[in-house]
């Protein structure tokens, strides 16, 4: 935005700085003349010698006063202006890290020394901010060179696929098709996955009361097929866990951590706890599972997108690797918190708070 240039702050603060002690100084004379000069009459009648009256008095004090005020006035131009500089040193900082972050410098930090000011607050709250966005800028550039990747391997075997129609035109097509429907819906899921994970970043949706708890059950419902399938069991406890927000998003949030345990389990012999609860404030749900031990400091990268556990799963049920990461963007969305943890035995905890609705006036 174009403006017409105008004084600087510290060239005001040095005008305001002198304006004050010739304003000071010349209340001080004033109260001299007024309460001092005035009394002192006009006129003295003596015998012995002649002794100054007001005149005199003004003849000598008007010069001396000038005097001074044309020294407060230069003492406080030059006083006002270091001491204006001085004062505004954070602010020089604050605008050099602002330009560089403007031009794409995120890195850089302003680590201002002293004690805790006004200036100090905001010099520390400059740098959070920078932070956090240097932190989702890298997390979005990674998330975009892993959408590639991910969205270039389906690409890549259809290529390859139909290369090899195009030279062999006597091979059974029949194979061909099934593999070439099966990789289109893996691209499909994969672009699904990461509009539903687009949208819920946006937050674009209608908030409307539920219990939660419900929609556990509507997701263990969903996923008991595939459950029973690899032989696992699913345990659910709760209460009801009443809390605001967008049934699709909740419900896809609560099919995505079923899943993720179901998939990630023991064969044949597994376990998942689903369960809900209400703490203070807020509504908890809980989803366990057993399975392989996981290293502690791999757990906090599975929210991140396309990051597995363990090593790459190859079942038709093996998902994008998207699901914790649209879990932990839904709950964000949502104003609630998402916790991972491994378990002593083996296998993955994941916590989920959510804020819970305020009491109708009914209940």
């Amino acid at each position: 935005m174009d403006r017409s240039p105008g004084l600087s702050v510290r060239l005001k603060l040095t005008l305001s700085y002198a304006a004050f002690l010739v304003v000071a100084g010349g209340m001080l004379l004033a109260v001299v003349w007024v309460f001092l000069l005035r009394y002192v009459p006009d006129v003295i009648f003596t015998d012995v010698q002649r002794v100054p009256n007001r005149s005199d008095l003004v003849k000598a004090f008007a010069p001396k006063a000038a005097w001074a005020m044309v020294f407060l006035l230069l003492f406080g131009l030059v006083g006002g202006w270091l001491l204006a500089g001085r004062m505004l040193a954070p602010m020089t900082r604050l605008t050099h890290a602002t330009r560089l972050a403007a031009e794409g410098s995120l890195s850089h930090r302003i680590r201002l020394e002293g004690r805790n000011d006004e200036f100090r607050e905001l010099a520390d709250s400059f740098d959070t901010m920078l932070a956090r966005l240097e932190a989702q800028v890298a997390e979005q550039q990674r998330f975009a060179a892993n959408a590639s990747h991910e969205l270039r391997t389906p690409l890549a075997i259809t290529q390859t696929l139909l290369e090899v129609a195009r030279n062999d035109p006597d091979r059974d097509n029949g194979e061909l098709v099934d593999r070439l429907h099966f990789v289109n819906a893996r691209a499909i899921d994969l672009t699904e996955a990461l509009l539903l994970l687009s949208r819920a970043d946006r937050r674009s949706f209608t908030r409307e009361r539920m219990d939660l708890s419900l929609v556990a059950e509507e997701a263990n419902e969903t996923l008991l097929p595939l459950a029973e399938q690899r032989g696992l069991v699913i345990k659910t406890s709760g209460e009801t866990t009443p809390t605001i927000g967008s049934h699709a998003l909740l419900l896809q949030m609560t099919v995505n951590l079923v899943h993720n345990a179901i998939v990630h389990n023991q064969p044949d012999q597994g376990t998942v706890w689903v369960g809900t609860t209400v703490e203070g404030r807020s509504v908890v749900l809980t989803v366990e599972n057993t399975g392989q031990p996981l290293a502690a400091q791999v757990v906090p990268t599975l929210a991140e997108p396309f990051q597995r556990g363990t090593e790459r799963a190859r079942s038709d049920h093996a998902g994008v690797g998207l699901g914790l990461a649209i879990v932990k963007s839904i709950t964000q969305a949502h104003d609630g918190t998402l916790d991972l943890a491994p378990r002593a035995g083996g296998g993955l905890t994941v916590t989920v708070r959510l804020p819970a609705a305020p009491p109708q006036p009914d209940e």
